[in-house]
């Protein structure tokens, strides 16, 4: 049983004798007693003292009981207050009712035994000793999650400078022929390898902000098509590095979605590296889209399908559960962190749709059916024009990076794409730098020593104004991030590590 600290009761009652009597006794009982003749003095001395419990007359000379319940209730000084009623006329059973409905935890009828009473008091007090205990334990796990939350954002920030970096030279090293079967094939792992590690780390932090409620999608019009063929492109050489057949359909017309085109090739990523992860060589994953339904029912319907070891009718039930594990070997050559399919089923969520598993049983492999809502076809589009050479004109650059390795990759990188480039190691030589140079573009980290990024865009943007385009490549890949960063001037936020193909591209529109 828990032992309760010695309370603090405020004793309201505008009858001398009444609240001389329950004093005494609640004083007898080893508690201290602080008094009240009246509804106004009650809500002062309980706004100023915090007491642990008001044994509260009903009927009072300016505000009655329940008035005085109700705004104890309200406030959130007062609110966890415990409230005893006490009553020798309002005792019908609706007035019982009225004042447990106003906030009072209970109501005892006067005359009453002083053993009633003491008991009464206990078990409000031991009621709010329990709520004190829980309402501090949610305050430590809040505060624990915050933590957390922080550790996972630093993590994140830490892995994907070393990740920039090598993503960066694999880039340098790919665009250089090489005559060397073995220096491609070595190229070629260090290059999935690092995606995937990417893909971990992403996936490690969205599973921690989809619990949040912290994802937003940035939905645009699009074919699913698309995103299905971009997938296609990435996983077909893991697949066939698994010696696996990989069969895929689409339809010969558009599936138009409104959607965020990056969620769901994450989607379908995770989804395609798990069939191909959970199937031995030799055999078969098979991917087909179709449309089912037509006007506001239609929908997008993507099956993927292996051959693969299949899932246990046990564990079907809790497949899409943080942590769930098939592979739950010492072993676990299969790998994986259990946290994939539940970020797959989150972002699919987020879409408005819906993903379903099945298997027939073990070692026969399984499927998965993901169904998106189709939007209305988009008006025809005016023929596109070319970019012009204009558009991918060389570029006076600066690049303000602290890591030594990933700043030298990206600075051969864009040089050898024909920019001019500028480096600065820190914030303060990268304003310098800016105002002395003159650059068109600046690539600026934010996790910068001294200044950091957000500082260097607000510095630049005060003096040099929009003369300069600012982008971010940081670590820090949160929304909120990205609105902090647009917020401090920047025109792009980009997260590490970033792809070449898609700095380029981003060079090439600015």
């Amino acid at each position: 049983m828990v032992e309760l600290r010695v309370a603090t009761i405020l004793n309201v009652n505008d009858t001398d004798a009444s609240r001389y009597l329950v004093t005494r006794i609640l004083e007898m009982a080893g508690h201290r007693v602080i008094e009240a003749a009246t509804g106004g003095e009650a809500l002062r001395l309980a706004q100023e003292l915090r007491p642990d419990l008001v044994v509260l007359d009903v009927q009072l000379p300016d505000l009655n009981g329940y008035e005085v319940a109700a705004r104890l209730r309200a406030s959130p000084e007062t609110a966890s207050i415990a409230v005893m009623h006490t009553s020798a006329t309002f005792i019908t059973a609706d007035k019982r009712v009225l004042g447990l409905d106003s906030g009072a935890d209970a109501y005892l009828t006067q005359p009453f035994e002083p053993a009633e009473l003491i008991a009464t008091v206990k078990s409000l007090l031991r009621l709010r000793h329990a709520e004190q205990e829980m309402r501090l334990r949610a305050d430590q796990l809040a505060e624990a999650d915050r933590r957390k939350d922080e550790f996972l954002a630093m993590l994140a920030h830490e892995l994907r400078n070393p990740l920039a970096a090598i993503m960066t030279a694999i880039g340098i090293l790919e665009r250089k022929s090489s005559d060397d079967a073995k220096e491609v094939r070595m190229r070629s792992i260090i290059h999935r390898q690092t995606h995937h590690l990417a893909r971990l780390v992403d996936d490690l932090l969205d599973v921690s902000r989809i619990t949040r409620g912290k994802v937003q999608l940035r939905r645009e019009r699009m074919d699913l098509r698309t995103v299905l063929q971009q997938v296609f492109t990435l996983i077909r050489p893991v697949s066939e590095g698994r010696e696996l057949r990989l069969e895929t359909s689409l339809p010969d017309f558009p599936l138009w979605l409104q959607a965020d085109a990056t969620r769901l090739e994450q989607v379908f990523m995770n989804l395609l590296d798990n069939a191909t992860k959970y199937t031995d060589a030799g055999g078969a994953v098979s991917v087909q889209a179709s449309q089912e339904g037509v006007d506001g029912s239609a929908r997008a319907v993507v099956r993927i399908q292996d051959t693969g070891i299949g899932i246990p009718a046990n564990k079907l039930p809790a497949i899409f559960e943080l942590f769930s594990q098939v592979d739950e070997s010492l072993e676990r050559t299969r790998g994986g962190l259990g946290i994939g399919l539940t970020l797959v089923r989150n972002l699919v969520e987020l879409h408005g749709g819906t993903i379903s598993a099945s298997s027939p049983g073990v070692g026969r492999g399984s499927e998965f059916v993901v169904k998106l809502p189709l939007t209305v076809a988009p008006p025809a589009l005016a023929s596109t024009t070319i970019a012009s050479d204009e558009s991918k004109r060389h570029r006076r650059i600066l690049l303000v990076e602290d890591n030594s390795d990933a700043r030298q990759a990206l600075k051969d990188l864009l040089e050898l794409w024909g920019h001019q480039v500028e480096v600065a190691q820190d914030g303060m030589n990268g304003v310098a730098r800016a105002l002395e140079a003159r650059p068109d573009l600046a690539l600026v980290d934010i996790g910068l020593p001294g200044l950091d990024g957000y500082r260097v865009a607000q510095e630049l943007r005060a003096r040099v104004g929009q003369a300069i385009r600012l982008v971010a490549i940081t670590g820090y890949g949160g929304p909120e991030d990205r609105h902090r960063a647009l917020q401090a001037g920047f025109d792009h936020h980009l997260v590490k590590p970033v792809k070449p193909d898609e700095l380029d591209r981003l060079l090439t529109d600015l």
